[in-house]
């Protein structure tokens, strides 16, 4: 039995597509020639990798099964180079992680850069998902490590406490609201809010979270990043759903009400999760380490939950 790596990425490329022209072009090959090729993989594997239908090409059973040994192969040359890399660039590692924007903004990006000040030789890739996202994302190999908020039904995963956050509704100090200690979302909703961009997980929960009461949010504008709405709800601008670590990491004081959220779902337990079965560098461990050892982070968690 034999193929080439050639073979394997254009199939990598077809799952990822699930069309046979666009894998062809991202392959730089034409359509035919990538049509020979997965027609010369399929015989060498003794099974059809795709099933074509009307939405494109769909993994069959046994092409699922050859998805996640492909992305391991891929993911040990990726690996390969990155320490080749060490001998002609410096660098010693690169290390891929997703988290929801909650995380981001208030625990991961601070740590992080502390570990990269730490370890010059490391480089990073941060990209910004949906909870929801992100335990499947880990365990398909799109990350090493992600951090998102509540439990999951996904298997093959190492799941660490990471943190424990609240969100919160902020609202202008001279707004009708603000004389409230504490709020639920169905009465938030009745004003104007300022909310994250349309594509943050902030958003979409907070969207998510309206349409289960049978709701909308009425957004006056989307902002770039929590300052940035912490500064337009000061403004007067209206209110805004954030975690309330924002408002107590944050670098310029903003003069808004905090008003707790009633719902039991305010309170956000963060899961930090890597691949139960990663044969990682030593880098990428020391970087969980570093994660979950941040002392900040860690006061967070209850005490049970603290790495030793």
């Amino acid at each position: 039995m034999r193929y080439e790596l050639t073979d394997l990425r254009l199939f990598l490329e077809i799952a990822q597509a699930k069309n046979l022209t666009a894998a062809a072009a991202a392959s730089f090959i034409t359509t035919s020639a990538a049509s020979y090729r997965l027609k010369n993989l399929e015989q060498a594997l003794g099974t059809p990798l795709f099933d074509r239908n009307s939405r494109g090409m769909e993994l069959t059973q046994a092409g699922e099964a050859v998805l996640s040994h492909v992305r391991a192969i891929f993911e040990d040359i990726e690996r390969m180079q990155g320490d080749v890399r060490l001998f002609i660039s410096g660098i010693k590692g690169h290390v891929r992680i997703v988290a929801n924007s909650s995380s981001l903004s208030s625990f991961v990006t601070q740590t992080l850069g502390r570990f990269l000040v730490a370890h010059p030789g490391i480089d990073a890739d941060v990209e910004e998902r949906q909870s929801e996202t992100i335990p499947a994302a880990v365990l398909a190999r799109e990350a090493d490590i992600g951090i998102f908020a509540g439990r999951t039904e996904v298997q093959g995963l190492a799941i660490h406490a990471y943190a424990v956050d609240r969100l919160v509704i902020v609202a202008p100090p001279d707004h009708e609201i603000s004389t409230r200690q504490s709020v639920r979302l169905s009465d938030a909703l009745d004003f104007e809010f300022v909310c994250m961009h349309r594509s943050s997980s902030n958003y979409l929960f907070l969207r998510d979270a309206a349409a289960r009461q049978g709701r909308t949010v009425t957004a006056r504008l989307h902002a770039q990043g929590f300052e940035a709405v912490l500064s337009l709800v000061a403004a007067g601008v209206g209110v805004a759903m954030v975690p309330s670590s924002v408002l107590e990491n944050r670098q310029e004081p903003h003069r808004v009400a905090r008003l707790t959220l009633e719902e039991p779902w305010a309170r956000r337990e963060l899961n930090l999760a890597v691949r139960a079965d990663a044969r990682f560098p030593d880098f990428i461990t020391a970087c969980v380490d570093f994660l979950l050892g941040d002392p900040l982070v860690a006061a967070t968690r209850p005490v049970g939950d603290r790495e030793p």
